[in-house]
């Protein structure tokens, strides 16, 4: 697959969200309200980035992403 020159901003937000989400799986989350709402946010964020031009794009994305275990959650 080729690959896709993401934008550092999108990048970003794909790793926080990939952090707040790990954040909310624990038992018992701290601050969980926050870490919902930043989930959201983030989410939006990435929906509508103006990047995206195809559905692969997304797809390598949360592939690239999804092991960046090293980010604090928000």
């Amino acid at each position: 697959m080729d690959r896709f020159p993401f934008p550092d901003d999108l990048i970003d937000a794909q790793r926080e969200w990939h952090a707040t989400y790990r954040a909310l799986a624990v038992p018992r989350p701290r601050h969980a309200t926050e870490l919902r709402r930043r989930l959201l946010l983030l989410s939006v964020r990435i929906h509508w980035h103006p990047f995206w031009s195809t559905p692969a794009a997304r797809v390598e994305l949360r592939r690239m992403t999804a092991g960046a275990r090293n980010v604090d959650a928000a």
